[in-house]
């Protein structure tokens, strides 16, 4: 991911910590500067009314979504063990879809301001820029491959960050049809009867986009259903049942489906099947998305706050996983067993949790959040016309 993840990206509150890369701007309905220190009647307000404690929900929710992440890319070097296998197939049916759907609802307001337009550039597209150019150098040091940086192909993880900056970019025309997600899927389903090349990894910029016009279109009201204490036990049976269903099919379905990014006739099936299934895949991923949101806390605790920088722990966290591909850890014998399976998802967790902290922001946030106001011209103001 996440994409901060990028990644990032409600309605109730305006934010007193530090905003995720991958949020978007202040919740609707936040109360601007000027206004938020006085009362109607123009004395000043109470502290209390003037700044709200922001949602601990959506934190907690980007928290358990980049551990999912971490976690499917430890899993991914496993897959001879039975466990690992149907696990990973069932973290990414969805962890992405996660991601995205929360970065979605919290770019409802974005638009083409000056500011907004400033932060996409220095909070999506330098860090892209930085990490497409250190993953690729860090591939050539280790005598993987040769030298090769190409921004116009999206390097491992970095493929979120590229999609991002062109779904934030669309945000406004989504806002404008009246059928948005159905539009988006339309597309994303004929993007699939297409080779469309792997410029910007384009088949999964334009796949995954149902996912994200899906948040800008949700409401707080949605995500009050889900929190609903009805909501907690069927989620758990949700949840528990796709992770049945994964080991079902683990031996019969192409994990390729899982990545979203290749076309139908990559996949070796015609255009019917390919649309059939892709639509039962968004349906799936939708369905656990929701599940898996049921389940998530409510209230405030020791790790909400790192919700704020999964961004972080999402571009970070593939220096590890390589590093160990790279030294050959990957194969030792012990990790290869059920047991073995447990202690590498107990380390993946540890790690992006750790990754979130704050000694690492504080380390990574020349990268990940640049302060670079030299390079843009003052703020222009339409004229006033006479």
């Amino acid at each position: 991911m996440t994409y901060t993840t990028r990644p990032s990206e409600a309605d109730a509150a305006q934010r007193t910590e530090r905003p995720s890369p991958t949020d978007a701007a202040a919740p609707p309905g936040a109360r601007p500067p000027d206004a938020a220190g006085t009362a109607p009647s123009g004395s000043p307000a109470p502290q209390a009314a003037a700044r709200k404690v922001r949602d601990p929900f959506f934190d907690n929710a980007k928290y358990f979504a980049i551990l999912l992440v971490v976690a499917g890319h430890s899993l991914a070097n496993l897959l001879n063990v039975p466990l690992a296998k149907g696990l990973y197939l069932f973290i990414y049916l969805f962890h992405m879809p996660l991601f995205i759907v929360i970065t979605g609802y919290f770019s409802r307001n974005w638009t083409f301001a000056g500011g907004k337009a400033r932060k996409l550039i220095t909070n999506v597209g330098v860090p892209y820029v930085v990490f497409e150019f250190a993953y690729s150098i860090y591939d050539w040091l280790a005598g993987r491959n040769h030298l090769e940086i190409s921004l116009l192909n999206p390097y491992y993880l970095t493929w979120f960050l590229c999609a991002l900056f062109m779904w934030r970019l669309s945000t406004p025309v989504w806002q404008q049809i009246r059928w948005p997600l159905a539009v988006a899927t339309v597309f994303a389903l004929l993007s699939y009867m297409s080779d469309l090349g792997g410029t910007f990894d384009i088949h999964r910029v334009i796949g995954l986009l149902p996912f994200y016009v899906l948040g800008l279109t949700l409401k707080p009201q949605h995500f009050e259903l889900l929190k609903k204490p009805i909501a907690r036990p069927i989620g758990a049976l949700v949840l528990a049942a796709g992770l049945a269903g994964s080991y079902l099919v683990m031996n019969r379905m192409s994990r390729s489906w899982i990545y979203w990014k290749h076309a139908n006739f990559e996949l070796h099936v015609g255009n019917l099947t390919g649309t059939v299934v892709r639509i039962a895949m968004f349906a799936a991923a939708v369905v656990f998305v929701a599940a898996f949101l049921s389940l998530i806390p409510r209230k405030r605790y020791w790790f909400t706050s790192l919700g704020s920088y999964t961004l972080y722990a999402y571009l970070l966290h593939g220096f590890v996983t390589r590093l160990l591909n790279f030294t050959g850890w990957w194969g030792a014998d012990w990790m290869h067993t059920p047991t073995g399976v447990g202690i590498v998802v107990v380390g993946a967790l540890v790690v992006g949790t750790f990754l979130c902290s704050k000694p690492v922001v504080r380390t990574m946030s020349w990268a990940l959040e640049p302060k670079m106001m030299w390079v843009f011209t003052p703020l222009r103001r339409p004229a006033r016309s006479r």
